[in-house]
């Protein structure tokens, strides 16, 4: 008995021996991860520092974290397109928050529909959902599904529909709902007589908002980061995203300045000394800036997210 106790009592001693990490390996480790914490961060502050730089400075030295002089022409530029840009960011968040709602709610019950061992037609879905992961339908095909079987060319409704579900997330789902929640649970609320829509709803999702913060913020970076929907199905300027009308704008630059001999002389003269390089940049930071304070937020379930369920006690 004695010896068992003392057994007991030795243990957490030679578990902590063996979890510890000796100092050399700490310092290699955390010089690693402030390595490729720098890899990150200088290049966001190098787009920054070039958006605020002047082209006399851009042309004199090049791309530089210590630019000769700083200037707010990209940003000017920007400011007198306000309109324009400004109808482009309240489409793109309208796009990104209705997305986002729609693709947890389809995503959400596909992957536990296909987690319930019950569900009688789980391995022809589950086929369903995995093809698309292998195969496409080709540009030509989409375009023609888009535009003449569904009819939402040129709507809203096909900057939101593509991107709404995807088979990675749906198997992100399946895994969650399979391996997190005890069956015991939804066995008592079925015994409770609880019905399928109530225990998804009361007791399903609210104990998996890790899973839906992962996935939404997976959706709200492809809606926000899409261009090529607005630039393939929208002909209409006024739905145009953020990312398509930046796009626009700076395809326009660029045919300014290849084009300004062969323009009127003010125009020229515009293309000539519009700041081409640091107006990238400012379009790069206008992108990424609302999305990168909203990360931070989600970044715990995010994480979690991926990870629970992943091992198990």
């Amino acid at each position: 008995m004695a010896k068992t106790k003392r057994k007991i009592e030795e243990e957490p001693e030679v578990l902590s021996k063996i979890n510890r990490v000796k100092p050399v390996t700490n310092i290699i480790f955390s010089a690693i991860f402030v390595i490729l914490a720098l890899t990150c961060i200088i290049p966001a502050i190098f787009i920054v520092v070039i958006s605020f730089s002047s082209m006399d400075s851009i042309n004199e030295i090049g791309y530089s974290f210590f630019p000769t002089s700083f200037a707010l022409d990209a940003y000017a530029y920007l400011w007198n397109n306000r309109v324009m840009i400004g109808t482009a960011f309240l489409v793109s968040v309208f796009v990104t928050i209705a997305g986002t709602i729609i693709g947890l709610f389809l995503t959400a019950a596909m992957g536990y529909a296909l987690s319930r061992s019950s569900f009688k037609l789980k391995g022809l879905y589950t086929v369903l959902v995995f093809i698309p992961m292998v195969f496409g339908g080709g540009l030509v095909s989409t375009y023609n599904v888009y535009s003449s079987v569904l009819n939402i060319k040129d709507t809203i409704w096909v900057l939101i529909l593509p991107l709404a579900v995807s088979s990675f997330n749906v198997i992100i789902c399946k895994t969650f709902f399979k391996s997190t929640i005890p069956q015991s649970i939804l066995e008592s609320a079925e015994i409770d007589g609880a019905s399928q829509m109530r225990t998804y709803f009361t007791i399903v999702l609210p104990i998996s908002k890790p899973l839906l913060a992962t996935i939404g913020i997976l959706l709200s970076f492809s809606y926000w980061n899409d261009w090529f929907l607005s630039l393939m199905y929208i002909s209409n300027t006024k739905l145009y995203s953020l990312q398509a009308v930046l796009m626009s704008v700076e395809k326009n630059i660029e045919f300014l300045a290849q084009n300004a001999d062969t323009m009127g002389a003010s125009i020229a003269a515009y293309a000539t000394s519009m700041p081409k390089e640091p107006m990238r940049m400012a379009m790069a930071v206008v992108i990424v800036l609302p999305i990168a304070c909203v990360y931070p937020f989600f970044q715990q379930y995010f994480v979690s997210g991926l990870t629970i369920g992943s091992v198990k006690e």
